[in-house]
């Protein structure tokens, strides 16, 4: 009887902590999946703009399928659209960044974890602060100092904000893993005669790719899709990047809708295809910053 008892009344608990922890996942999960719906619901939704006509766009039925799919949006948007040669422009405009970005990211951090001088953290924090500057602070200054220097319409007047404003990020995320690496291994290195740049170039380099991955992610992604710099410093038709492509389809008495849905999507979709190729390595990246550092 006794035993009987006690089966009666540890049932009851088990069954309340299961439908507890069943409801907390019910919870999790339909947070989750609220996130990943409005997410995911603006990119379905210029997918379906993108194969619309004028007419159907401006009808107002925003959630309605199109009575039959337009793919001449895509074609015109390759051709009207000038896309191979803004693509062409936001490659080596991009890829500059990042490299430099990169190099002048793991450099300064390197210099600030590695080394034992007193004004590692005054530097950091200084590199912290320019977390806080907004980009449109900088406009006028900016125009100002690359007018008198002749930087103007050029592509170096897009790459040298950019690799500014990307850096103190990058250096965050450098610093953060570089602060996990034993200084036994640089003074081993020390012992068998490799100076500075050897130590760099073939101990710290090859461990820190997980956050210099994270860096040139992060880095393509924000700098693909930057429109203010560029449409500030930047007047020349030869060296506008992606976000100008859409202007090519507005004109003084029509605008296109269709064909601007196409040039957004396809502009998007190399950051869609790098984002989820390397997502994984993001968060190794900044995993590896966070928790050991």
């Amino acid at each position: 009887m006794s035993q009987s008892a006690s089966i009666a009344v540890r049932e009851p608990a088990v069954q309340t902590r299961r439908r507890g922890f069943s409801l907390k996942k019910t919870i999790v999960f339909g947070f989750f999946g609220v996130l990943l719906v409005t997410q995911l619901y603006p990119l379905l939704w210029l997918l379906i703009y993108s194969v619309k006509t004028n007419e159907e766009i401006l009808s107002g039925s925003f959630f309605a399928l199109p009575a039959s799919v337009q793919w001449s949006n895509y074609s015109n948007a390759l051709a009207g659209g000038r896309y191979w040669h803004y693509l062409l422009n936001s490659v080596i405009v991009t890829s500059v960044t990042m490299v430099c970005v990169i190099l002048l990211a793991s450099l300064a951090a390197f210099a600030i974890t590695r080394f034992r001088w007193k004004y590692g953290h005054i530097v950091m924090l200084i590199f912290l602060m320019g977390l806080m500057i907004p980009l449109q602070s900088t406009l006028l200054p900016l125009m100002l100092i690359f007018k008198n220097i002749h930087v103007l319409n050029t592509r170096w007047a897009m790459i040298l904000p950019y690799i500014a404003f990307q850096i103190p990020i990058a250096v965050f995320i450098m610093s953060g893993f570089l602060r996990t690496i034993p200084h036994e291994i640089e003074e081993s290195a020390i012992m068998d005669g490799a100076n500075v740049l050897r130590i760099f170039r073939s101990i710290i380099l090859p461990v820190s790719v997980p956050p210099i991955m994270t860096v040139c992610i992060l880095t393509f992604i924000n700098v693909w899709n930057e429109y203010i710099l560029a449409a500030t410093f930047i007047s020349k038709e030869a060296l506008k990047t992606l976000p100008f492509g859409v202007y090519s389809f507005v004109s003084q008495y029509s605008v296109n809708y269709g064909a601007i849905g196409a040039f957004l999507v396809l502009g998007a979709l190399p950051v869609i295809l790098v984002y989820f190729l390397l997502a994984e390595k993001i968060t190794k990246g900044m995993v590896a910053g966070a928790v050991k550092g």
